[in-house]
This record gives structure tokens, C-alpha cells and sequence, in this order.
């Protein structure tokens, strides 16, 4: 990827001191600062569609168990790893290409007490820094959009997959009635937007070396979801702790347009499962 977009995407989702944004948001909805629980960071900790329905989805289509190393590409505030470690036991290694996020996800893990059990490194995930077949499942919800590399990004995870290993993903795809209308959660402008159609994302994995063994389009229930998301905005006005945290005041505006994006079939979405 090139200096400049990768360079415009870290723009995109820095926030500064988002921790401590976090934090305060908690302070002032009531919560104990000091004691809290993966609940507590609920609102806002899986910054994907449908959170954390999606992620347990996609954990149990794959299958994970206690003794399995988990690579999260794309970890953000480390709110998927935190699910996974606790739910499933397993250790999970992030990794993003936004150091704040990573900072963030430190910080909000050793408050939950996971650190034993999750480690994050800043980095690009088309230059994974983890050596051939280290993990049991690579995994990734919602970052591919901003990757223009596909052929490498897919490279990367099979070559840090051991063998037998699974890549589970779950990720917006594009549609067929039209481009995106931005700007998005995951993009202001479309320079930084790299969507490919359902068949694309199958034949890079396939080229990458994988066998594709599960396939489910969840854009109907991620539909429903937005539109819940949307019509309780508007009803209720901004929660004090939600993803507008992350996207700022732009936020409502990325809803609305990610909402008939869905509608409109200008994306879809795809919980996928391939094995190395």
C-alpha cells in the first residue's frame, strides 16, 4: 500500500487520546472506571456491523478452542480480541496499522484484565511482522475495505497461517446496483475505499492458496441492523458511549449513508471461512 494511503487512512481513524475519550464517555454514563467489564465497553467495542453478534457468528464457524493462537488483523481498540480471549479462552495477537488504537486497546484490555492473554503490535498488514505459520486462525472483520494490495493482504495471512489453519472473515463487499456513497465508517472518499464483489473475494483467496469451506451473505441481517441503529439515533439523539467516539461528527452522516448503501445493494456482506 502506498505511503499516502496508508497515510490517509491512519487520518481517517486517529483520534487523539481516544482512551481517555473512552474513559470519560464511561465516567459519564455511570460506570465505575476502575472495575469494568467487557459489557461495560459493549457500545463501542467492535467497530463492524452488527458487533458483537457478528464476531461470536463467526467464532463459532470456525470453531475456536482454548489452545488456539488467534492473529486479529485490523484490531482497532481490541475490542474483538478482548471478546474472543474471554468467550473462547484462546490468546489473541492484534495487530493495526493505527498506533492510537493500539495504545487504546492496551489500556482498555488491562482495565477488563486480559493482558495475559492478548498482545498488540502496530503494523501493515500486507507486511504481517510474525514469522511462516504461526497461528491457528487469522482473522479479520472489517478491513479489507481500506486494503488496495488484496493479492498480498490474503498472501500474508495464509503465509502466517500453520498448516490447517483458518482464516475467518467477515467484511463489506461490494454490491452490484451502484458505487458507494460516502462518506462511510470505513472511508470519507473513495480514494481510500477498495471494495471487490463476493466472486473477487473468492477467487483471492483461492489464488492465495486457501479452500474456502464456509460462505454466508449476512446482508439482510446486517440491513436490519443499520436500520435499528439509524431510527434509534434519530429517536434518541447520540449515546454517551458509540462509535461516533471513534468517527466523530461526521458519524451520523456515515450511518445514514452506510444504511442505504445496504438498501440499495451498493454493498453486501460476508462471513467467510477458509482453511490453509
Amino acid at each position: 500500500m502506498s505511503k499516502d494511503i496508508n497515510e490517509a487512512i491512519q487520518t481517517h481513524y486517529a483520534h487523539p487520546d481516544i482512551g481517555d475519550v473512552i474513559l470519560s464517555a464511561l465516567e459519564k454514563a455511570g460506570k465505575d472506571i476502575s472495575r469494568l467489564s467487557l459489557d461495560d465497553l459493549a457500545p463501542v467495542d467492535e467497530f463492524h456491523i452488527r458487533g458483537r453478534a457478528a464476531t461470536l457468528e463467526l467464532a463459532q464457524a470456525v470453531g475456536l478452542s482454548t489452545n488456539c493462537h488467534v492473529l486479529d488483523v485490523g484490531s482497532g481498540i481490541g475490542g474483538t480480541s478482548r471478546c474472543l480471549a474471554k468467550e473462547f479462552g484462546c490468546r489473541v495477537t492484534g495487530i493495526d496499522l493505527t498506533e492510537e488504537y493500539c495504545r487504546a486497546a492496551r489500556m482498555l484490555s488491562a482495565k477488563v484484565g486480559f493482558t495475559e492473554r492478548i498482545d498488540y503490535r502496530q503494523g501493515d498488514a500486507t507486511q504481517l511482522p510474525f514469522q511462516d505459520d504461526t497461528f491457528d486462525v487469522v482473522w479479520t472483520e472489517h478491513v479489507a475495505m481500506n486494503i488496495s494490495d488484496k493479492p498480498r493482504l490474503y498472501g500474508e495471512m495464509y503465509r502466517v497461517l500453520k498448516p490447517g489453519g483458518t482464516v475467518a472473515i467477515y467484511d463489506i463487499l461490494a454490491g452490484t446496483s451502484g458505487p458507494v456513497l460516502f462518506p462511510v465508517p470505513w472511508a470519507r472518499t473513495p480514494e481510500t475505499s477498495f471494495l471487490v464483489q463476493p466472486s473477487e473475494l473468492r477467487d483471492l483467496l483461492e489464488q492465495a492458496g486457501f479452500e474456502i469451506s464456509g460462505w454466508s451473505d449476512t446482508t439482510e441481517a446486517a440491513c436490519e441492523w443499520f436500520t435499528a441503529l439509524v431510527t434509534k439515533i434519530q429517536q434518541e439523539g447520540l449515546p454517551p458511549l458509540g462509535f461516533h467516539l471513534l468517527m466523530g461528527p461526521e458519524f451520523q452522516q456515515m450511518a445514514q449513508n452506510q444504511g442505504r448503501n445496504l438498501k440499495e445493494g451498493r454493498i453486501v456482506l460476508a462471513q467467510v471461512v477458509a482453511r490453509k
